[in-house]
Parts: structure tokens; sequence; C-alpha cells
């Protein structure tokens, strides 16, 4: 009788640790996802000044100019979900980028103090980022393995926990940058 009770309360134990880890690791996760969030927080409250700065030079851009507000709009709405959060940032990231190549025909604008000030900014973002976005996919990955590894894996079956997906890089931006193909558009 006392053995049974024993490997019950081990049991017990074990069982509650594995529930609080999962909860922290899924905590994690959200936490992870919060900071990526300031983090695009802070380069879409970029954008604005950016916009205004270059318009100023850029005549032909403003297509471009209007994209990157339209998006930017759409990413700050309140009704938007994570993934498309991230979905409307790749696509800003894009325009954006072709707006700085842009910048080559325009030796005033490169010149610009502001310019340049915003200019680093946003590549400080890019690179706070790209960290935020490591941090979650680390997160994500220990995440999933105590929801798929045993004995975690039942526990995850009880609570509904299911694998998340990590943050990938689109097939687009893997693609290796070719200097001639960017300054001959």
């Amino acid at each position: 009788m006392i053995i049974v009770a024993v490997i019950a309360i081990l049991v017990l134990i074990i069982g509650i640790g594995i529930y609080n880890s999962l909860i922290s690791k899924k905590n994690q996760v959200a936490n992870a996802f919060s900071a990526i969030d300031v983090m695009l927080k802070k380069r879409f409250d970029l954008i604005p000044n950016l916009v205004e700065t270059v318009k100023q030079y850029m005549q032909y851009e403003g297509d471009t100019l209007t994209k990157i507000t339209e998006l930017r709009g759409k990413a700050m709405g309140s009704n938007v979900s994570e993934s498309d959060k991230l979905a409307l940032d790749q696509q800003i990231g894009s325009a954006v980028k072709g707006l700085m190549v842009s910048v080559e025909n325009y030796p005033d604008l490169k010149a610009n103090t502001n310019f340049l000030n915003l200019q680093s900014t946003w590549t400080e973002s890019e690179e706070q980022i790209a960290a935020a976005r490591r941090n979650y996919n680390s997160s994500v990955t220990t995440y999933n393995n105590a929801v798929m590894m045993f004995p975690g894996n039942m526990f995850a079956g009880m609570l509904g926990y299911q694998p998340m997906p990590v943050l990938e890089t689109a097939a687009e931006e893997r693609k290796n940058v070719s200097a001639k193909e960017l300054f001959n558009n």
C-alpha cells in the first residue's frame, strides 16, 4: 500500500513538473513573439518619416511610396492577425529595399543627413527584428520539442497543445542578391 502511494505521489509530481514546463515554454513563445511585435511597431513608426523625407526628392517613386504607406496602414490595423502582420512586414521590407535601391538615382537624397539617419535606423531595426525572429524560432523549437517528445507529448495531447510553426524566410529572400540586377532596374 505504501509503495503504491509513493508511486502515485511520484507520478503526480512528475505530471505537475511536465505541466508547468509546457506552460512555461508556451509563455516563452508568446513572449518571443511580442518582442517581434515591438520591433515591427518601431519599424512601422519609421515609415512616415522615411516617406516624407524621400518624397521631397523622389518625384518618380510615388507608387512605391503609396504602396509602403498603404501596407503600413494595414499592418497597424487593430484586427490584424500575427501571421498577417508578418506577411505585411515582408511586403513592406521588400518595398523599402526597392526604395533604398532607387535612392541611388537621387544623389541629393543620398547626401541628406536626415535620410542617412533614417537609413541607419532602418538597418538597425532590421537587425533587431532578425535577432527577435531567431529568439522566437528558438523558443518555438524548445516548445515543439516539449510537445512532441515523450512524456511531454502525453500531457500536451491532453491539454490540446500542438506544435507551432517557426518563422521562415520567404523563398524570394533566399536567392542570392545580384548587384547587376539591382542597379539595372
